[in-house]
């Protein structure tokens, strides 16, 4: 297990975190514990990827309190809660990589992104398995 602190939405890489826990071959499975975050392969070689890509996923699903989200229901946590259990559902909350001698098999420019869709800061635990 693995916990990372968010301070708001974006995308926060967590691939040298997960290589430390890493021995031996065989497939990892990373999984996120919440319901309003998710995890991503992505590039990390040009920050402006994980720019773009949090303010495409803003204007997508906007907060609950934009004119266009007047239909959402469930408010009780914010404004920020039920757009970002909608991006959750969009984006992975589970990622498989292969893994030999204790190295992931990533392309060149991937790695792995914790996805916050929360507003406040949040502590995010993400469970991994190697099997």
């Amino acid at each position: 297990m693995i916990t990372v602190r968010t301070t708001g939405p974006g995308l926060y890489e967590i691939t040298d975190l997960v290589a430390r826990q890493l021995r031996g071959d065989g497939l990892l499975t990373l999984m996120i514990r919440h319901t309003s975050a998710s995890l991503l392969i992505q590039e990390n070689a040009d920050p402006e990827v994980k720019a773009d890509l949090a303010a495409f996923f803003g204007r997508l699903v906007p907060p609950a309190d934009h004119p266009d989200m007047a239909w959402i229901t469930h408010r009780y946590e914010g404004a920020d809660d039920m757009p970002a259990h909608i991006k959750a559902a969009l984006l992975p909350t589970s990622l498989s990589i292969p893994v030999r001698n204790g190295r992931m098999m990533l392309g060149r420019w991937q790695g792995i992104f914790v996805v916050e869709h929360r507003t406040l800061p949040h502590q995010r635990e993400v469970a991994l398995h190697l099997s």
